[in-house]
């Protein structure tokens, strides 16, 4: 296992974790550099059925009650067009890679998609990052006001932990296992997961953005394999690599996110990134170590997956989400 090194310094009035730290020694790879190829999956197929399936259970999950706003704000943001689903089906994928039933992991596939979509919506505060528009639409907030915005995201998410509780089949997972399904996502959301990747990247530091990218978007990633793999019944060991896994791949996907909005800006990008967006990989560090940093963890995840190579053809959904990713080899046709 590589050892990486952290570039994070702390404060005297913040502590920051060294626990895991993206700037990270590189490993250049490739999609033959592994044991594993995905090169005749058709992830974007596998990814658009799960994604209709997904949209429509969402739909059902949130019907229009009393007091209709809130719930109108929630839909507004959690069915919105062009939401790509990343955390559900990856939830999904992790699922049926250890050999458990798709119809267990919906559940709390879409209270991850709930999950995402309030920390969205509280994102997009003007006290939070401020950003008025979301998916190219306006951001909740715009639409239905401050007061409404943080009503809707306060109740997605004990309607996320509801709807595992009260629509996962008994008779395909375990209460035991529901409960650290649970516990996982309670975890990622919380004051050691998101949140505090959220004020970190409001009160912290400049150089804080390793510690910020792996809790704002590592812990969502990693959340959703560890919640596949529990609800399939993983051993520990196999938590531990879906960890290690959806961690990568999350912070991956910002990292490179940092750099195409870097490269399409006209003027300066580097500064422009940094000022509409707070702190990024490519505010702090500039393009070239940005896409060092992607290349290490394209390899991590990969190398993640090594462990899995004994269920075949069942590890290249996920196997694949990698190289999507780093690359962005495709859109959905109502992607903005």
């Amino acid at each position: 296992m590589v050892v990486f090194a952290t570039a994070i310094t702390s404060c005297p009035s913040l502590h920051i974790p060294k626990r895991l730290s993206v700037t990270r020694q590189v490993i250049r790879c490739s999609s033959t550099a592994s044991s594993v190829s995905a090169a005749n999956f058709d992830l974007k197929n596998y990814w658009s059925t799960l994604r209709e399936e997904i949209n429509q259970k969402l739909d059902e999950a949130i019907p229009v009650k009393y007091p209709a706003q809130i719930y109108e704000s929630m839909r507004y943001s959690v069915l919105a067009k062009g939401a790509k689903r990343a955390p559900p089906v990856m939830c999904v994928a992790a699922c049926e890679l250890l050999g458990g039933n798709r119809l267990a992991a919906f559940p709390t596939a879409c209270a991850l998609e709930m999950v995402h979509a309030a920390s969205l919506i509280h994102d997009d505060l003007p006290c939070m990052d401020d950003d008025p528009s979301r998916r190219g639409k306006p951001s909740n907030h715009t639409v239905f006001g401050m007061d409404m915005a943080i009503l809707a995201g306060d109740a997605l998410f004990p309607l996320g932990f509801r709807h595992i509780v009260s629509h996962t089949p008994t008779n395909l997972v375990p209460e035991t296992q529901l409960l650290l399904v649970i516990n996982e996502i309670a975890r990622a959301v919380g004051s050691t997961g998101m949140a505090a990747g959220q004020f970190v990247d409001l009160e912290g530091p400049s150089n804080a953005i390793d510690f910020i990218h792996e809790k704002k978007y590592g812990e969502m990633g990693e959340c959703s394999a560890v919640c596949g793999g529990l609800l399939a019944g993983a051993n520990d060991d196999e938590i531990q690599q879906l960890r290690r896994y959806g961690r990568a791949v999350g912070i991956l996907y910002q990292v490179v996110d940092d750099v195409l909005k870097a490269k399409s800006s006209s003027v300066d990008g580097e500064k422009v990134l940094e000022e509409k967006n707070g702190k990024s990989y490519v505010g702090a560090y500039g393009i070239e170590k940005a896409i060092k940093v992607a290349e290490g963890l394209r390899a991590e995840a990969k190398e993640a997956l090594e462990g899995f190579k004994k269920y075949g053809g069942k590890v290249l959904p996920l196997y694949s989400f990698v190289d999507y990713a780093a690359d962005r080899g495709f859109s959905f046709g109502d992607q903005v």
